[in-house]
């Protein structure tokens, strides 16, 4: 009996035991805290934490990159001369073909509306003009346009110090350089400069500028064409007139090697003039050197001792334009008069029609 109330009680002090450690929470190990650097708040912290304002929109100062003007391949235009064909699938009441009015519009195209405007547009366009018209009086009509003959366009002439003044027939893009490698190249009486006369409505220039009905003159140096300057190669048009201008002569006759003209371009001397001319000949007489000078219309004679300017006792002649310079042999009588001279076109007989190149 004593031995049953010692358990009881046992299990009663193991329960009061229990209840109690449920009632009083275990005291827990913690890791030894490690240092940790506070950062320190930086402006834009602190700016972030003021309420911003109303978000604007924000617009870039940056200057737009320059695009290149497009060229256009002016071939694909239509031009004055070319014979367009106009073909309205399914019928042939509404077919044309014919070239340009002076006005630049299909001539004789029947339209009860504005005439279509074709000079200088493409194929598509004219064909959406034409559409645009014949959807008045037929059903979705589909009108399909070509360019059947180029051969009536304009051509480029290149004439002047060239080694071959040519025309050309453009069919695609060419710039200045391509055609005056393909006319020879340039001659010693070239003066240095190319003027290109541009005629109006007789080609289609760049895309998107007016075009008016204006002539234009373009002045090119050729020391900048070959120094490679994009500038001075330009992109020649059909219609173009090319002249590589010639330099003014200066002709040197006598006892020198190589009687011939001199084109000079600045700066010519009497001394430099006769070295360029093969220099003294056999029998010439240096002391008695006569330039034939044309002034004002009245004819003036300068005398010229060779030996006093090489020896510094004289100074060197400068030379004008059209200057005859003649040596005189030994023992020739001086010259009352001035020579005449005749002019040689070596390009060959006035008149005679140039020569033609296809550029396709």
């Amino acid at each position: 009996m004593k031995t049953a109330a010692a358990i009881v009680l046992f299990v009663c002090v193991a329960l009061l035991a229990d209840w109690h450690g449920a009632q009083t929470p275990a005291p827990t190990l913690s890791p030894t805290p490690e240092a940790t650097l506070t950062p320190t708040p930086s402006p834009t912290a602190e700016a972030a934490a003021l309420p911003s304002p109303t978000p604007t929109a924000v617009i870039s100062v940056l200057p737009p990159l320059p695009s290149p003007t497009p060229l256009i391949d002016e071939a694909d235009f239509i031009h004055f001369g070319d014979v367009i064909d106009v073909d309205v699938v399914g019928g042939f009441d509404h077919d044309w073909r014919g070239r340009l009015s002076p006005e630049g519009d299909l001539d004789g195209f029947q339209t009860f509306s504005d005439p279509i405007r074709g000079l200088c547009r493409s194929e598509g366009d004219v064909a959406g003009s034409i559409t645009a018209v014949l959807s008045k009086t037929l059903r979705e009509p589909t009108v399909v346009v070509r360019i059947v003959d180029r051969s009536g366009r304009a051509v480029v002439r290149m004439d002047g110090a060239v080694r071959t003044p040519t025309r050309f027939r453009l069919l695609r893009p060419a710039r200045l350089r391509e055609l005056v490698i393909a006319a020879g190249g340039l001659t010693d009486e070239a003066s240095g400069e190319i003027t290109i006369f541009r005629p109006a409505n007789l080609s289609c220039v760049l895309a998107n500028s007016p075009r008016d009905n204006a002539i234009h003159t373009i002045n090119i140096k050729i020391s900048e064409l070959l120094a490679g300057k994009e500038a001075a190669d330009p992109v020649i048009l059909s219609g173009d007139l090319i002249t590589v201008n010639k330099a003014v002569p200066i002709y040197v006759i006598g006892a020198v090697n190589n009687p011939r003209p001199i084109y000079s371009r600045a700066g010519m001397t009497l001394t430099r003039a006769i070295a360029t001319a093969g220099g003294l000949a056999k029998g010439a007489v240096e002391q008695r050197v006569t330039v034939f000078r044309r002034e004002n219309g009245d004819s003036k004679v300068v005398e010229a001792d060779l030996e006093k300017i090489r020896t510094g006792a004289s100074k060197d002649v400068e030379l004008e334009a059209f200057d005859i310079i003649e040596v005189a042999f030994r023992g020739g009588a001086n010259r009352k008069y001035p020579p005449a001279i005749l002019a040689g076109d070596r390009n060959g007989q006035p008149g005679r029609e140039l020569p033609l190149r296809i550029v396709d």
